[in-house]
């Protein structure tokens, strides 16, 4: 474990963009000089531990009201100076793609910004007492969800905690989520969370899931693969295009509420496993 202190800067757009000022440091903003948007970056102190696990880097906000700006579309640069508590310091380059929407005349759904990761690999290993490692951005945290797109409501301010990791350069999949309680008949909206908390791409061809004592399984198909950082959802029997869009397709529930465990699997060996409500299942468990 270190300690790391951060702060942040937003030194350029790209394309260019026009009107806009703020560039170079922790706030910039862009638009009519009577009504501008921007985003902002407060810096945070954390505990880190050096295996892939989460931690916050900091705080984004993003200030957002109706104006215009040209282009609408492009990519606001972030860079994060982190301290160690040996007083040594890294910065780390990551990209925020932003799109501002056009506005109506009534606030809706359709009036919301849009925040996407686009660079959440800083491109070169960071050296920490003495080894090496990846630094990834797992994406926005909101509600305790962690997400790769900001939605971000018109005519206010709105913040999420920006989550990142340092990882070794290799892929390293877990189940880092699993929700047995869903809504509606069959509770189509369950889920099971996978994520790599590795620092390299991970082929899921063939990988399954399964849910123990249920029964249910749903396989990987061909070409799936899960990048660094990223999270997929194999819900019961919904479809979600910003978590892979995979599912059981079963009408009857898939995690019961009663307390089970969801097992990955690749090749007849269990990856890892997610016993909930200690229904008797546990990490030790056998196959």
């Amino acid at each position: 474990m270190t300690t790391v202190v951060t702060s942040g800067v937003f030194p350029t757009t790209s394309p260019a963009i026009s009107p806009v000022n703020g560039l170079g440091t922790a706030d910039v903003r862009w638009g009519n000089s009577g009504s501008q948007s921007g985003y902002q970056f407060r810096g945070a102190a954390a505990d880190v531990q050096l295996d892939g696990t989460e931690f916050v880097v900091g705080t984004f906000v993003h200030r957002n009201l109706p104006t215009s700006v040209s282009p609408s579309k492009f990519n606001v640069m972030l860079t994060v100076n982190v301290m160690f508590e040996d007083g040594s310091t890294t910065d780390l380059n990551f990209a925020f793609h932003h799109y501002e929407t056009p506005n109506s005349t009534g606030s809706s759904p359709v009036d919301d910004d849009l925040v996407d990761l686009q660079e959440f690999i800083h491109p070169q290993p960071v050296t920490i007492d003495g080894k090496q490692y990846k630094a990834v951005l797992s994406g926005f945290k909101r509600g305790g969800q962690i997400v790769r797109q900001f939605r971000s409501p018109e005519g206010g301010v709105n913040f999420a905690e920006v989550v990142c990791m340092f990882t070794f350069d290799e892929p390293d999949v877990i189940i880092s989520d699993l929700r047995y309680l869903g809504n509606g008949t069959g509770q189509p909206d369950e889920y099971i969370e996978i994520l790599n908390k590795g620092g390299a791409p991970q082929d899921l061809t063939g990988w399954v899931v399964e849910s123990k004592p249920t029964g249910h399984t749903y396989t990987f198909p061909p070409g799936t693969v899960i990048q660094p950082g990223q999270r997929y959802r194999v819900y019961t029997d919904e479809v979600r295009q910003e978590f892979g869009g995979f599912s059981f397709g079963s009408s009857e529930q898939v995690w019961r509420d009663e307390g089970g465990i969801g097992r990955l699997v690749h090749n007849g060996f269990v990856v890892d496993q997610y016993p909930y409500l200690d229904k008797g299942f546990n990490k030790t468990a056998a196959p």
